[in-house]
């Protein structure tokens, strides 16, 4: 789809409806002089794929970055040699291990960094992958943790500074105030039972949702969350419209990770 207009192709109805009240909310913020800031998160990555590859060729269609959560001790040279030279890729920190260490068989949901952790066992850890991280992506690497699965225990959390990070990323409805957190907030998978994308009509429900609440603070980041290598075709479509929309449009502005926190340190210090 990338670099075409709305007069060379006819859209289904329900994608229609989806990309009108899209331009509809962007309008508002535009005519008030206003421009929602959007960042994306992709998590899961560790090498190379062609699901990579489409990743990054929306990335740099429309010259939006896209920060990767790079699970450490799985992280290739091969992806560091890959994403040499680009312009539009960023490496966030994805736990460790991407391992569950919370007990299922008592209806604990799934975390790497939860309540079952020892703090100071798994803050080693941390600063072990931190440090991984910043020896294969050097000045790529922004030191944020996203925690697996989005959840940390608050101990944990409360310390992220001892392994050296600066910042943490979770998927919820709410933008904490704290710098420090820079959320994501629309996910286009539909997990439970069939893995698909969620729909046009989900997609126009969580972005009404997310922008009415960004007429009260139009400065709080929006962000968009992928899983390359959980997307079906739809997913990737959903991407690459939504992003083309959003480069074209005065009501919203494209951020970096890096600018969402305050003073970001050099990769390794």
């Amino acid at each position: 789809m990338s670099g075409a207009s709305d007069t060379d192709v006819e859209f289904p109805a329900d994608i229609r409806t989806w990309s009108d009240g899209l331009v509809r909310h962007l309008d508002w913020f535009a005519e008030r002089g206003l421009a929602v800031p959007v960042w994306w998160r992709d998590d899961d990555a560790v090498e190379p794929s062609p699901a990579l590859e489409r990743l990054l060729a929306i990335a740099n269609a429309h010259e939006v970055e896209v920060a990767l959560a790079v699970i450490p001790r799985d992280a290739t040279q091969a992806l560091a040699g890959r994403l040499a030279g680009e312009r539009f890729a960023s490496v966030l920190q994805h736990g460790y291990e991407h391992r569950n260490f919370q007990d299922k068989a008592r209806g604990e949901k799934a975390a790497e960094l939860g309540r079952a952790r020892d703090p100071d066992a798994a803050l080693a850890l941390v600063a072990k992958g931190r440090e991984r991280l910043s020896d294969l992506f050097g000045e790529r690497f922004v030191p944020v943790m996203v925690p697996p699965w989005n959840r940390i225990a608050p101990r944990i959390s409360a310390r992220l500074g001892e392994a050296g990070l600066v910042g943490l990323s979770t998927f919820t409805q709410f933008h904490p105030h704290a710098l420090t957190h820079v959320q994501t907030h629309i996910d286009m998978i539909k997990w439970k039972k069939e893995r698909r994308f969620i729909g046009w009509q989900s997609a126009r429900l969580r972005f009404d949702f997310h922008l009415a609440r960004r007429r009260n603070n139009p400065d709080e980041p929006l962000g968009i969350l992928s899983h390359h290598l959980a997307q079906d075709d739809a997913s990737f479509d959903f991407l690459d419209r939504t992003f083309e929309i959003l480069a074209a449009h005065p009501g919203a502005r494209f951020a970096r990770i890096a600018d969402l926190l305050p003073q970001v340190p050099p990769a390794g210090n």
